[in-house]
């Protein structure tokens, strides 16, 4: 089981730092109180969160249409590069609207529009060319609309739509000249070949458009990567959708004894994804880190993570970017995330470490805060007095309480900047067992 933690925790830890021996009051209940002097070293406080590994970037590449998969070129855990031809689909019904088109294109370009007979006869024919460019646009767009690909999806949107703008202005046009025609400002011949021109312009349309939704039958790499088949839920843990994605496809279960997710000649409806490409050439990590300390995390913070997976490894890591929008744990807390870069890693032998994978469970450690040459103390020499940080210094043959100012904090040894200096005898350990007008022995 991954190891959440319910919040992140502060640690800390510091260079140089001398304990004295035991020193007991003269009141025999003080028996735990240990004598010290404040040090100079490094503190560096450390924020923990836990976290998962993530890749660059995971697309997964989906019918456009329903059909078979007529081609598979590629197989589980190979690389390819952007825009390689993974797959083919053969989808019948958008083969035969494209021939339709194609044969209405070439009765178009010969001229084969018929006669107009008077300008009733134009009307007619203007609204029969409106209606079948309207059914054109129609279904090019309820194809481009199934299109699961965002990025293609909105390419064939557009095309859909300045298509449509064209045609819209060559209408208009045929329009215009017949009520110069009815006006006695123009011919008839005039307003005839603006007509012949929209039909013409509908026809090329209507193929390029049933052209285009046959060219993205054949499916292409949307990012460089390795290959998985499939989409990127996998049922259990959290999936490449949630760390990247934002959602998921519809899943197509493996037939037994078939590798593929979607076998060769199978049937796919529009949307099914047929492979993901990850690409993995750079790994990150997510870190939740708890609202209480987010506002100490800063982009090229370092860090160093430890992975479930790699037990003895450790990782560098740096902060990219801290999210602005919190997300709310299943316990009702508010976190954010933090977004990492990860670096190699070194194993427990000095070696190099085994290379993670995307989401694995990690907890990372942000270096947050550093001191150096700083005084420091222990902390378990801080006692707090009325809302005051306080620390027990041996002044003359008594302890006497003496406000502190605390800098950089952590679990073990904190930063002091004002109240004492290096050097001073402090109680390091039982402060809260010390009274006033107590000696130390």
């Amino acid at each position: 089981m991954p190891r959440r933690l319910p919040r992140p925790v502060v640690l800390a830890v510091a260079g140089i730092f001398l304990v004295s021996s035991t020193a007991a009051s003269c009141n025999d209940e003080q028996t735990d109180v240990r004598l010290g002097e404040a040090s100079r070293g490094t503190v560096a406080e450390i924020v923990e969160a836990p976290g998962s590994v993530t890749a660059r970037a995971a697309a997964t590449v989906s019918a456009p249409s329903a059909g078979t998969l007529d081609d598979l070129r590629v197989e589980s855990g190979q690389r390819v590069s952007k825009g390689q031809v993974v797959a083919v689909i053969d989808a019948p019904d958008l083969e035969a609207r494209r021939r339709s088109a194609e044969r209405a294109l070439e009765q178009a370009s010969r001229g084969g529009g018929g006669s107009i007979g008077g300008t009733s006869g134009f009307t007619s024919v203007r609204r029969k060319t409106d209606k079948q460019a309207a059914k054109a646009f129609d279904e090019a767009r309820a194809a481009a609309q199934k299109i699961t690909d965002p990025a293609l999806r909105d390419v064939l949107l557009k095309q859909v739509d300045a298509a449509k703008q064209q045609y819209d202005a060559a209408s208009a046009a045929a329009g215009a000249a017949l009520r110069s025609v009815q006006r006695g400002v123009a011919s008839l011949g005039e307003a005839v070949s603006s007509l012949s021109a929209a039909q013409r312009l509908q026809a090329q349309q209507a193929y390029e458009l049933a052209d285009a939704a046959v060219e993205a039958l054949t499916l292409r790499a949307p990012v460089a990567g390795v290959v998985q088949m499939g989409g990127t839920s996998s049922g259990g843990s959290p999936a490449l959708s949630d760390l990247l994605a934002g959602g998921s496809a519809p899943q197509t279960a493996n037939l037994p004894g078939v590798d593929e997710a979607v076998p060769r000649g199978a049937y796919v409806a529009a949307g099914t994804p047929i492979l993901t490409v990850v690409d993995v050439s750079r790994l990150g990590l997510t870190a939740e880190v708890d609202e209480t300390d987010v506002l100490l995390v800063r982009a090229g913070v370092k860090a160093t993570v430890e992975l479930d997976a790699a037990t003895g490894s450790s990782y560098q890591a740096t902060v990219r970017a801290i999210d602005l929008l919190p997300t709310t744990s299943s316990r009702g807390g508010v976190s954010y995330k933090v977004r990492l870069d990860l670096a190699g890693g070194k194993d427990a032998a000095g070696g190099t470490a085994p290379t993670p994978r995307p989401g694995m469970s990690a907890v990372v450690r942000l270096q947050v805060r550093e001191a150096d040459d700083a005084v420091t103390v222990p902390a378990s020499a801080i006692i707090n007095v009325d809302g005051k940080d306080t620390v027990w210094a041996v002044r003359g043959d008594r302890y006497e309480r003496v406000p502190v100012t605390l800098g950089v904090q952590g679990e073990d040894v904190v930063q002091v900047t004002g109240g004492i200096d290096a050097g001073a005898r402090i109680a390091v350990s039982g402060a809260d067992e010390i009274r006033p007008g107590d000696r130390p022995s």
